[in-house]
């Protein structure tokens, strides 16, 4: 679990109160908004202040582990005085799955997760048929998944998880959303990596 607040941490990290009970999302961010949406993974967050700063009236939850991505990510925030933005540092499986209200969500950005490319490592993939009911408590009806990914074999992995279950069907991104590239995306297409992306949006009911 994150250690204690210092001095030294982002002032966009939100440490709640215990990583055992829900979180509050009306005291995370300063204002309310018509929807909150997470990116599991923000790395140092060249997507979500980007995608935040388009989109003032939605709140962005970015959940990272790695406090030196953090600092890279807060200091973007300030520098942008962006107010819809706050952090989470924990474990994204642990957050997705018990920190998170029931039925409060309306997007999940999940962008280049680690492919764990070795087959004995598979289990550890994080987009994997145990994710979907994780995702469907806390999604809002008709909530969406955006899904990316560099690994071919991780991405097929992908499709066939979201395609077998019945409760998401395929969408199309919006155009203000493919524009917006990732930290890793960026560096990717500059090696002549293509992105793989699919989004997924929940049933009304």
């Amino acid at each position: 679990m994150p250690a204690n607040r210092s001095k030294r941490e982002p002032v966009s990290l939100f440490q709640p109160r215990s990583y055992f009970e829900v979180l509050p999302l009306n005291e995370i961010f300063p204002s309310p908004a018509q929807a909150t949406e997470i990116e599991i993974g923000c790395g140092s967050g060249s997507f979500l202040v980007d995608y935040a700063e388009q989109n003032p009236d939605t709140n962005f939850l970015g959940i990272e582990r790695l406090l030196g991505r953090i600092r890279k990510l807060d200091r973007k925030i300030q520098r942008r005085a962006l107010c819809n933005v706050r952090v989470l540092r924990v474990e994204a499986g642990y957050a997705v799955q018990y920190l998170l209200p029931p039925k409060s969500i309306h997007a999940y950005h999940i962008y280049f997760p680690d492919p764990w490319p070795k087959k004995k490592h598979w289990k550890n993939r994080l987009v994997a048929p145990g994710l979907i009911p994780i995702l469907m408590a806390s999604l809002k009806p008709k909530g969406m998944v955006y899904l990316r990914t560099d690994n071919q074999g991780y991405f097929e992995q992908m499709l066939e998880t979201f395609e077998s279950a019945k409760q998401f069907r395929p969408i199309n991104a919006p155009d203000s959303l493919t524009t917006i590239e990732t930290d890793f995306e960026k560096t990717f297409h500059e090696q002549g990596i293509p992105t793989l992306r699919a989004q997924y949006q929940l049933s009304s009911s």
